[in-house]
């Protein structure tokens, strides 16, 4: 969904760009090959090893953060207005990709206890929950499942699953361990619970590193409404 709120829109690209390592900073490389334009969603990539006279390749999406950015900033502009859909009753994924150091974990996770740092997964159940504790006359029941795809196999804290096809739910993973959650609290141990059994590998870049898996977090949500009616949908983090 548009954060300008222009128009819905089916996917949204936002990036956002780290500082520069020590190691860059010291070879001075960070600030000479990247300028980023947040005004106009636009980025510039210089090659250092350029001819005289060659531009730059440029890029635009629909948001980009510099290095300066705070993670409120990227999840009021990122991620709030795909949340707010989902507890209007549309499905919603947010998936950060990127190279080993890219500063993924940093955006998803950040640090939970703190409300400055925490990042976007931490963010959303804050979100979920304080949006849930305002609304009247409406009943909710939040589950939250954790998965992880790891050499083609999907696995639930370390429990080989399959995925399935039906007319109703279209994809799904089956006999997916969903866990009634009543607070961020306990979305957030469930969190902590699936970290210890992921697989975790080694890179050139990342002696310890997930690169190698697909991690998702699912909430899914029911809405009892006036009259007994019934709304399902779901939201999952990659």
């Amino acid at each position: 969904m548009s954060n300008k709120g222009k128009a819905c829109e089916s996917v949204r690209v936002v990036v956002r760009c780290r500082p520069p390592s020590n190691k860059e900073a010291t070879a001075d490389k960070g600030s000479s090959i990247l300028e980023v334009d947040a005004e106009l969603g636009r980025i510039c990539v210089r090659n250092p090893s350029a001819l005289p006279g060659e531009p730059a390749k440029e890029f635009t999406f629909h948001s980009v953060f510099g290095w300066g950015s705070t993670q409120c900033e990227v999840y009021d502009d990122a991620v709030r207005p795909l949340v707010d859909s989902v507890l209007l009753g549309f499905n919603g994924t947010v998936f950060a990709y990127g190279q080993t150091g890219t500063g993924k974990t940093w955006t998803m996770r950040g640090v939970p206890a703190d409300t400055e740092k925490r990042g976007v997964i931490p963010n959303a159940f804050h979100h979920i929950f304080a949006h849930i504790s305002r609304s009247r006359g409406q009943k909710y029941l939040v589950r939250s499942s954790y998965l992880e795809i790891y050499q083609e196999e999907i696995r639930d804290l370390g429990r080989k699953l399959e995925l399935k096809e039906s007319p109703e739910e279209g994809v799904y993973v089956k006999d997916l361990s969903w866990v009634v959650t009543k607070d961020p609290a306990e979305m957030h141990h469930l969190l902590t619970l699936g970290d210890r059994c992921r697989s975790v590998g080694s890179t050139d870049a990342n002696r310890r590193s997930s690169e190698l898996n697909v991690l998702c977090f699912n909430v899914k949500i029911k809405i009892l409404g006036p009259g007994g009616k019934q709304h399902f949908f779901k939201c999952a983090f990659n």
